[in-house]
């Protein structure tokens, strides 16, 4: 899973700025079956996460649960001069997803959410340092420093660095936390996500499956909008693959009813995995990350049913985890109720919902990509045209494409 995450990383939307003419000649508009303009995170100058895939964007799930904390003025609209509180925000876990979720929000001027801490067992040293190296996302081109033991800035902004292993002794009460941007992928249950509510804070976002049924799951451009103030105090943004699967997935049913299918998502290594050979809980991910195809479980595809009930029982899948860093691709194959159709109509199909409901979440791409191509892709999938294939009458096999971190809502 994504760090993605991502957020997955979360989905933040790109501002109006165009990257020089060279950056955009490295993917041209006519990759897409839609305009699907080059743009450029603010957080991001350096080009070292260039995204190719710049829509206008839907609220992301961050902004739906924001837009329900934020104190409403009496008016339809803010009035002018007024100031509107931003909610405080937290993040659990400053790995992948907590850096790529800072820089993400970085990059957004206009965001609802003002992140004052991170809490993060390596300290400002640590934090500062891989904040601003990335090895997948280039040079931080925010100004990070160290201004003391407990405190960073980027760009001046200060953010305080905690350092505790248990959530039950971290400041969110005494500072007024908002929202816990859960990326540690150790407190993915009520117990133990809880433990950030006992501390003071007001809501927890799980970045990661959560375990147990009294967590609910939201998939931004599939049921965001099920997503009320009064659910739940703590909900989980699901996995980086769930969040590439379920949108695509959901046109197919809409379109074409699915009966069954399965799913393979060959997947970069990620950090649970291990650098040489070691022990492990799985045998398979014991095994170096760097030299093997590694199989192993993942529960995306069942996970869908918890966004699209309708489909409880009808997906199942593996992972097979390869020797790349980022940027990973789902092979769905599903049978499905509509006969007589042609990978033609499935593309469309996919194309009407990229320039409609799912714009800036789903792209169709048309020509012969590879996995380096899709780095920094900010949607949460791009199918890939060229391979989709239709067997006999009603049986549909879709590949898409997604960036693990980066890409993850």
């Amino acid at each position: 899973m994504a760090s993605h995450a991502a957020l997955a990383s979360s989905r933040i939307p790109t501002t109006n700025t165009r990257l020089p003419s060279k950056a955009s000649h490295s993917f041209p508009t006519q990759f897409f079956a839609k305009r699907l303009e080059v743009a450029e995170f603010s957080g991001l100058r350096s080009g070292g996460c260039v995204t190719f895939a710049k829509n206008a964007r839907e609220p992301s799930f961050f902004d739906v649960v924001a837009s329900q904390l934020t104190p409403k003025a009496g008016g339809p609209a803010p009035v002018k001069g007024e100031t509107v509180a931003k909610l405080k925000v937290a993040i659990n876990g400053f790995g992948r997803i907590g850096r790529n979720f800072l820089r993400c929000w970085h990059g957004r001027k206009d965001s609802p959410l003002d992140v004052i801490v991170v809490n993060d067992s390596g300290g400002v040293k640590n934090a500062s340092h891989l904040l601003k190296y990335d090895s997948m996302l280039g040079t931080f081109k925010a100004e990070v420093k160290i201004v003391d033991n407990e405190t960073i800035s980027v760009d001046g902004k200060p953010i305080k660095v905690v350092s505790s292993r248990d959530p039950l002794k971290l400041p969110w009460a005494e500072l007024g936390i908002d929202i816990v941007i859960e990326g540690t992928g150790v407190f993915v249950d009520g117990p133990g996500a809880g433990k950030h509510i006992q501390a003071g804070a007001k809501k927890v976002i799980i970045t990661a499956p959560a375990k147990g049924a009294d967590i609910p799951t939201y998939v931004v451009g599939v049921n965001e909008g099920d997503y009320t103030h009064d659910v739940s105090n703590i909900v989980s943004n699901a996995s980086c693959t769930t969040n590439c699967l379920a949108p695509f997935v959901k046109v197919l049913d809409e379109e074409l009813g699915i009966v069954k299918g399965t799913m393979t998502t060959t997947h970069s290594y990620t950090g649970d995995q291990r650098l040489l050979d070691a022990s492990h809980r799985d045998l398979r991910r014991a095994r170096a990350a760097a030299l093997n195809i590694v199989p192993t479980s993942t529960g995306a595809a069942k996970a869908v049913s918890l966004v699209l009930p309708q489909l409880k029982g009808k997906l199942n899948g593996i992972a097979l985890r390869v020797p790349t860093p980022n940027v990973s691709v789902v092979d769905l194959v599903v049978n499905v109720e509509k006969k007589g159709i042609t990978a033609e109509d499935v593309n469309a199909a996919f194309r009407k919902a990229a320039d409609g409901p799912l714009k800036g979440i789903l792209a169709v791409c048309d020509v012969p990509l590879v996995s380096a191509d899709f780095k920094c892709s900010d949607v949460s999938s791009t199918i890939d045209a060229s391979l989709t294939m239709v067997m006999g009458d009603d049986m549909v096999k879709v590949v898409a494409w997604y960036d693990n971190e980066w890409g993850y809502r």
